[in-house]
Formats: structure tokens, C-alpha cells, sequence
């Protein structure tokens, strides 16, 4: 962001500090400062001056011969190509070792000298807009005229051409990224107001202190306007909150020209580039406002319409750049009676463009959505100095006084209403004293724990009121009242107060102390403790964890028998390997497993504890909801004794064991997921006959299981592979089990008992039976289960299922009786629950 500080003098009527300590300033309190560009120095030579005797040079048809009063005692000749050279004119003269402005600090510096034209002698030259570099009109020489010439100042021979049209200057060049959040100072006048803020502050007075930064009159005052009917103009918004103020009127009797050399020089000292005397006036508003404006030509708006909808999917459209452009539904766009005339924030049509044929224009001053704007410049690759101003948030409550001032500038007569279409939430903030945060109570103590200061309620209103902010004590005189100026869209809560206040008072006057804050250790956030002990768990058990992205490609998906319909698919995706948010976990580490192979490693297992997404599962305000999973593989090349299942199996049980977790396994075959599709994707991967849903109660808590035959093929997984993924809910509201036995310092005894049953009953069913009537038998018995084998004869219809069952009593040594009596107390819960015999 340019800043020209000679404006900044005008706007503020204050003299400056010299450059370097305002520099100094500028960087602490406002923003970094990239560059000082001395536009003076480029000027330095130039000089005003009045062409007295123009003649045909005696020996070239096409050059004349001039004598030019450069405010010496003689007249200085000058050899002159410009076909409008002429007597009694006012021109620019660049002497001899004067340097050619627009070549100025390039490569192709160009210095000029006294020298020969055919037979006659030229002391420099008369120089024209392009070579001044305030133009690109080079057919001729810059004729000055009264029209020209700022206010109050006067042409006479000799003067400095910096001087009289504002170009001894110097020009501070300020970092955009430090005014993200500051739409506002994207304007001369909004950095004016800040410089003569943070100039004026005297933050110890004891008296409230009044603003003495006067912005221009027409800027405070709101507008009114008449309402001819000279031009039918119809103006809509289709746009919703996209567009939260339109305003649009017509202009006849339009003369487009070149505009007056002191407007080409304000707009080069504030980094713009002269065009015609429309597009200056709107970009000279721009660049000094922040507020970014644009003109049509009335009789090339078909329909004579303007209005502003979303585009249409596949809608095209021609820009200013002379590039056409495939829309779709989440562009804004202008339109007229047919079709798009501009993309809106961003640039204007071709087809809609003032031009110098141009009689009667449409002028008009719109916002538009930040993110909406942002997200279809990104898309397209279309950059312009309005969009970094409206993707910052730009404020809608100043665009009356913007619209009149333009109408001012632009000439000609209006000749519609001038139509003022609004959003609910500009109107209310019109209606709401004209500001987005209004009389916002704050108190002194509020903002003095924040920055270690000690101000009262009177001296941080002198702070913010040089800034244009409204201060004053509420009726009980226990609050400042606080509003923020329109431009201020960045005002919403309290701290942002706070921090203004710090940024003005000065962040690096602030004590270097850190804040007291209580030694007390704050309470352990339950779900990320949860997690850790899911990792020693698993890891202890000799998992890795490994970390992947939430977004998977479809092909992921598929492979894995999900349906891709039910995962929220990325607009602005990273990659295009990363579109879609996964469904599950687990689908993340199977894709990992074939490299790992690959690389040597031939069994392992990977967890992960992430999230995943589903189109069904959104919370009461439509939001989607994350799910919390714990999911891992087991993978290995050769296959290990027992099925890949029990590894997993394994690792379950030890991280339900730590959680003290009564967890049963229910047959996937056995299981209909009826209407809940989440757990139909979860499951997915599963081979049905060789998963099972785990329980704790009546609450599912997850899947285990071997893959389908179609997931090993697709990714190449080895035959002995499994998985599992569970919620993190479980964990995450309780505590791990962490009790401590010590060990009997009596021996222990074994037996082995073999139980037969009906073969359609489940080993995970006897299984909870003998462990629950050992749990039952004697509290001072400590008891582990060891299943041994499980055999079942062809064609039989019963199995024989085989336990190792090992009894440490802690205070003495158990007898073969004492024994004998547990195993048997075991044996008979067997029988009365599954009818089965020892043998």
C-alpha cells in the first residue's frame, strides 16, 4: 500500500516529523514499512515553463523550433517533434542533465543533454505525459492549461513541476499483509487518520480530549439525492448477504477525456496509473477511500439493467483483460437484461466498458462477501487492486457519500434515482448510529489485566477518540461506551478494543513482565489424555502409529466397498489424491500396508487415532460432526500360528483390559445395521463370517475383523491381515483402570479342563462363562485364563473347547481340594448355561 505523505499533510493539515522518525513510528503502531521511495528526486528538474515564439525548423518539415521562457533572463530554444507545440502554451521542460522521469532508477536511465538538430541547437526538451511517466499519451508535448493546475496554485515560468502538481513527494510503501484485518487503510484517508492518531496521542491526560483529525466534509455528511427520470434504469440484487449494499445511478452528458494533469499526478503519487477521466475519478476514489467504484456505459447495458445475482454453472464471461472466464454457482456476478458484465470485487466486462464514444454512464458502489470474492479470484487467477480491498471486509456504510462524491467528479447530470438496495444487517448497523459495535461498554480494569498498564476510563477514551471512535460515560458512570466509525469492521468484542488500545498507547511501551497467573495446574483435558494412554497402550503392545490425512481419494474409498456419496467431497481439495473426507479410519492405514511390505518389513501392525466424517451424522445446527476412531492393521508376509483375527484380538483386549472394559463380541454376520449407514460403512471392509462387533453392554463401541477377499485383492494385502476401529467415546469417559495387586507369596496351581458342547455355541460365550464364575468363586483367589484349543471331529456336532486355568490364593497355599472346588464351580456354570461336560 502506497501512501503519498504529501496527501497525508493535506488530509491531516499537521506537519510531519521528518521521515525517518515517522518511519519509526509507522512500523511500531501501524505496520511494516517495505520501502521510501523519494518521488521528488524523480521530478527534481522538471520546470514549468511558456513556450513565447514557436516556428518551423528551417531544415526538417516535421520538427519546430521554440523559444521557451524558463523564468531566465533569456530565452532558452528548444528543437521540438510534438504536432502540438505552439505559442503562448504552458509546458514541462526537462534541461540538460535532467533525467528522463519515466526512465528514472532503471536499467535504461536516460540523460539528456545539450545537442544539435539538424543545424540547430536544443537545450533539453519539452517533455510529454508518457515521458513524464504520468501517462501513455506520447503523440504530444503536456499542454497546461488553468484546468490543470491544482486549487489556489498559479503557472509561472520557471516553477517547479514537482512542486506545483504535489510530486516532490515522498512515498511510503506499507506491507498489504499488515492490514488483513484493516479494510479501511487501503485508502490514503484511512492511513492519514491513523498517522494523526497515533501523532496526536497523549494518553495521560486527565481531561477527555476531542478528535482533531477532520475528515473531508463530504465523507461525514450523508447524502441526499434527486430523483430524475431522464434514463430508465432498473437495478436488482439477487445476491442475497453475498452483495450487502448495492447502490447504482445514471449519468448523462458525459464527456470522456483526458483527465486534468493534477488528477494524472495524485493518481501516480498514490501508485495508480491514468486513463481517461472516468476510470481516474473512480480510481482516484478508490485509492483514496478504500472503497473501489466502477462505470458503465449506460447504452451497452442491454435492457437497461444492472443488477447482481450468483452466476450459473458454465456461464462464461469476457473481462477487461480480454480473457473469458467459465463461472459457476458460487461467483457473484454483475449482470444486465441478458447476461454477465462483470465479475463482482473483481473486474469489470469488456462488453459494458466506458469508452471515449461513451455519452451516459451507470456508476456504481457495491460490496460483496469477502470469502466469496477471495474463493472465485483464487479459482480464476484473477488479481486486481479492488479485490484486495473488498477480500478484506470492506464496510457498507459509507458508500452514499462515496457514490456523491464520485457523481462530483465524473461531470455530467444525473439522470436516475439513485437505487440503494441493502442486506438486514447493513440497515441495521445504519440504523444502529451509523456503526457495526455501538456504545460497547468497556472499563478500565478490563483493558489494564490485559496490558499490565494502569489507565483510567477517561484516558483510554483519548486514546481511541483521535482514531474517530465515539467515547463517553455511560449514566452511572461505571462504563466508557464505546462505538466504533463506520469504516471499522474489524470492531466486534471487547478485546478488539483492548487491542487498539495497545496498538495506538504503543505495544512496545508495555511493562516487560509476564501476567500473574496462578501456579495451580489446570485440569488435564480428558480426551487428549485419553489418547495418550491409547498410544502407551497400543504402542507398549508393539503398534506404530502412524499419522495420515482425514481426506482420502474415491478410489480409497471404493476399494474398500464404501460408498463415496456418503463422504463430504473437498471444493478447494489439496490434491487430487486428497478429495473426499474419509468415512472411516481404517481405509487410511490399509493403503499403507503394501508399501510397508515392500519395504522389508514383514509383520507389524499400524494404529491410528484420528477422525472421520458422514453426510449423516451433523449436529443440531446442521454442522458436520467429527468421529473420534482408534482403528489399526495387522499385516504380516508368512502367516503366524492362529488366525490374523486373535492378533488383533490381542491388542484390543490389552487396551479394554486397561480401561477395566466387560467387552463382548457379537458375530457380523449376526449384525443388521439397518438404517444407520455410518456403521454400514464402517463395517465395509469386513469379511463378515470372520469379524465381530464388540459390545460393552448394550453400547456398541466398534468393529474387529478379518478383510473381505476384495479388499486384500485391491490393495495387495498378504492373507494373514486384520484390523479393527473402535470410538473414542469409550475412552474418553472413563478413566483407565490403574489398581495394583501385589504379587502371593504363595505358589500357584494349574489345571486344564476340557469342556464339551454343542457346536452352534460360540467360544467367546463359553469363554465369558468360565471367566465368570472364576470372578464369582473367591475374592482372595487371584485367576488366569489361558484357552488352550478348541476341537471339533468331522461331522461332529459337538467341539471340545480346552482352558488352562492357573489359582494364586495371597495368603496361603491352595490345597488340591481348594482347587478342585473352584474348577468345579466353573465346570457346573458350564453345564447350566451351555449344557455342557467336562471331559
Amino acid at each position: 500500500m502506497k501512501i503519498s505523505l504529501n496527501i497525508v499533510k493535506q488530509l491531516t493539515g499537521m506537519e510531519l516529523p521528518p521521515v525517518d522518525e515517522l518511519v519509526d513510528r509507522i512500523n511500531r503502531q501501524l505496520g511494516g514499512v517495505e520501502e521510501i521511495i523519494d518521488l521528488g528526486a524523480k521530478y527534481k528538474d522538471a520546470k514549468i515553463v511558456k513556450v513565447v515564439e514557436c516556428v518551423k525548423h528551417p531544415n526538417a518539415d516535421k520538427l519546430s523550433l521554440c523559444q521557451v521562457d524558463v523564468g531566465e533572463a533569456d530565452l532558452v530554444q528548444i528543437v521540438c517533434g510534438a504536432n502540438n507545440v505552439k505559442a503562448d502554451m504552458w509546458a514541462v521542460w526537462l534541461p540538460p542533465e535532467s533525467i528522463v522521469p519515466s526512465t528514472y532508477g532503471s536499467a535504461d536511465e536516460f540523460r539528456l543533454g545539450a545537442r544539435e538538430l539538424r543545424g540547430e541547437m536544443s537545450h533539453g526538451m519539452l517533455a510529454s505525459a508518457k515521458e513524464l511517466g504520468i501517462g501513455d499519451d506520447h503523440d504530444g508535448i503536456v499542454d497546461i492549461t488553468e484546468h490543470d493546475v491544482p486549487n489556489g496554485a498559479e503557472l509561472s515560468a520557471g516553477a517547479s513541476f514537482a512542486e506545483v502538481f504535489g510530486l516532490d513527494d515522498t512515498i511510503i510503501d506499507i506491507e498489504n499483509k499488515m492490514f488483513t484485518h484493516r479494510p479501511d487503510l487501503f485508502g490514503q484517508l484511512g492511513v492519514a487518520r491513523e498517522i494523526s492518531a497515533i501523532l496526536q496521542l497523549d494518553p495521560h491526560a486527565d481531561e477527555p480530549l476531542e478528535n482533531h483529525f477532520e475528515n473531508p466534509e463530504w465523507y461525514l455528511t450523508r447524502s441526499e439525492f434527486d430523483s430524475p427520470d431522464d434514463l430508465d434504469l432498473t437495478v436488482f440484487n439477487e445476491a442475497g448477504d453475498a452483495v450487502p449494499r448495492f447502490m447504482a445511478v445514471a449519468i448523462k452528458n458525459i464527456t470522456v477525456t483526458q483527465s486534468p494533469l493534477w488528477l494524472k499526478c495524485q493518481l501516480v503519487a498514490m501508485g495508480g496509473k491514468p486513463i481517461n477521466s472516468i476510470v481516474d475519478a473512480t480510481n482516484y476514489i478508490m485509492l483514496m477511500t478504500a472503497q473501489p467504484t466502477h462505470a458503465y456505459d449506460y447504452d451497452k447495458l442491454r435492457g437497461h439493467s444492472l443488477g447482481t445475482r450468483m452466476a450459473k454453472q458454465g456461464e462464461t464471461i469476457r473481462l477487461l483483460n480480454d480473457k473469458t472466464y467459465e463461472l459457476d454457482a458460487t461467483d457473484i456476478v454483475i449482470v444486465d437484461g441478458e447476461g454477465p458484465v462483470g465479475l463482482g470485487g473483481i473486474m469489470g466486462g469488456g462488453n459494458s466498458e466506458v469508452s471515449a464514444e461513451t455519452k451516459n454512464i451507470v456508476l456504481e458502489v457495491a460490496n460483496f462477501d469477502m470469502y466469496a470474492v477471495r474463493k472465485s479470484s483464487m479459482r480464476h487467477g484473477v488479481f486486481t487492486d479492488a479485490l484486495t480491498r473488498f477480500n478484506k471486509g470492506q464496510s457498507a456504510l459509507m458508500n452514499d457519500r462515496i457514490l456523491a462524491q464520485l457523481m462530483t467528479m465524473v461531470g455530467g447530470q444525473q439522470a436516475s434515482v439513485v437505487h440503494d438496495l441493502m442486506n438486514s444487517a447493513t440497515k441495521e448497523a445504519l440504523d444502529n448510529s451509523h456503526s457495526y459495535c455501538s456504545n460497547m461498554p468497556i472499563v478500565a480494569e478490563f483493558v489494564n489485566q490485559r496490558l499490565g498498564i494502569e489507565l483510567n476510563e477517561t484516558q483510554i477514551g483519548n486514546i481511541l477518540r483521535p482514531a474517530n471512535f465515539a467515547a463517553h460515560m455511560s449514566d452511572d458512570n461505571k462504563n466508557l461506551l464505546v462505538t466504533a466509525p463506520p469504516w471499522r469492521t474489524d470492531i466486534e468484542y471487547p478485546e478488539d478494543i483492548v487491542e487498539e488500545v495497545g496498538r495506538l498507547y504503543g505495544f512496545d511501551k508495555l511493562p516487560r513482565e509476564l501476567p500473574s497467573r496462578s501456579t495451580k495446574p489446570v485440569a488435564k483435558n480428558q480426551s487428549r489424555e485419553a489418547m495418550r494412554q491409547i498410544r502407551d497402550v497400543l504402542s507398549n503392545a508393539g503398534a506404530n502409529e502412524v499419522l495420515t490425512y482425514s481426506f482420502v481419494h474415491e478410489n480409497i474409498l471404493t476399494r474398500v466397498g464404501q460408498n463415496p456419496d456418503k463422504a463430504y467431497k473437498l471444493s478447494n481439495a489439496l490434491s487430487p489424491d486428497l478429495q473426499y473426507y474419509r468415512l472411516s479410519v481404517l481405509p487410511s492405514l490399509i493403503a499403507n500396508v503394501h508399501m510397508n511390505i515392500k519395504a522389508g518389513h514383514d509383520e507389524f501392525t499400524l494404529f491410528e487415532i484420528g477422525k472421520a466424517h458422514h453426510k449423516d451424522a451433523t449436529s443440531d445446527d446442521g454442522l458436520p460432526v467429527e468421529l473420534g476412531r482408534v482403528a489399526g492393521v495387522y499385516a504380516a508376509k508368512q502367516p503366524g500360528s492362529g488366525a490374523p483375527y486373535y492378533a488383533c484380538k490381542r491388542l484390543v483386549q490389552q487396551l479394554t483390559d486397561a480401561w477395566g472394559m466387560d467387552v463382548h463380541h457379537q458375530p457380523l454376520a449376526e449384525f443388521d445395521a439397518g438404517e444407520f449407514d455410518g456403521l454400514r460403512q464402517l463395517m465395509a471392509p469386513f469379511d463378515a463370517e470372520r469379524s465381530a462387533m464388540l459390545w460393552i453392554g448394550d453400547k456398541f463401541i466398534g468393529v474387529i475383523g478379518e478383510f473381505t477377499q476384495s479388499v486384500l485383492r485391491n490393495f495387495k494385502l498378504p492373507e494373514h491381515s486384520a484390523g479393527f476401529e473402535l470410538f473414542l467415546s469409550p475412552f474418553e469417559n472413563n478413566q483407565p483402570r490403574t489398581t495394583y495387586t501385589p504379587l502371593s507369596r504363595y505358589p500357584s496351581t494349574t489345571q486344564d479342563i476340557s469342556l464339551r458342547h454343542a457346536s452352534d455355541i460360540r467360544y467367546a460365550d463359553v469363554n465369558q462363562t468360565v471367566r465368570t464364575a472364576l470372578a464369582d468363586a473367591d475374592a482372595d483367589v487371584s485367576t488366569h485364563v489361558q484357552p488352550l484349543s478348541i476341537y471339533r471331529a468331522d461331522d461332529s456336532d459337538t467341539t471340545t473347547t480346552t482352558f488352562r486355568i492357573t489359582l494364586t490364593h495371597q495368603d496361603k497355599t491352595l490345597t488340591d481340594a481348594d482347587a478342585s472346588q473352584i474348577v468345579q464351580t466353573v465346570i457346573s456354570a458350564a453345564r447350566d448355561e451351555h449344557g455342557a461336560e467336562q471331559v
